[in-house]
């Protein structure tokens, strides 16, 4: 599945990748595409925090592509 997250600003490409992600059986992998810079940040961030698997990432150029695989459906709790 490709999600264009072309032109979209923080904080909406990570609600749509959460709201993506809570409809896809685990193991499901998503490329999604985007511009926005605080995505380097946010989408490494959100993918450890709720147990996704970010497989792999191209920000050298926009649009910048990441490559998730869904993990664990609950949040991690520390």
């Amino acid at each position: 599945m490709i999600l264009n997250l072309i032109g979209l600003r923080c904080p909406e490409p990570i609600m749509v990748i959460r709201k993506t992600l809570r409809k896809m059986k685990k193991n499901e992998k998503i490329l999604v595409l985007t511009d926005d810079p605080s995505t380097k940040r946010d989408i490494p961030h959100f993918c450890h925090f709720m147990d996704h698997e970010l497989i792999d990432f191209f920000t050298h150029v926009k649009p910048y592509r990441y490559l998730l695989k869904k993990g664990l459906s609950s949040t991690k709790i520390d």
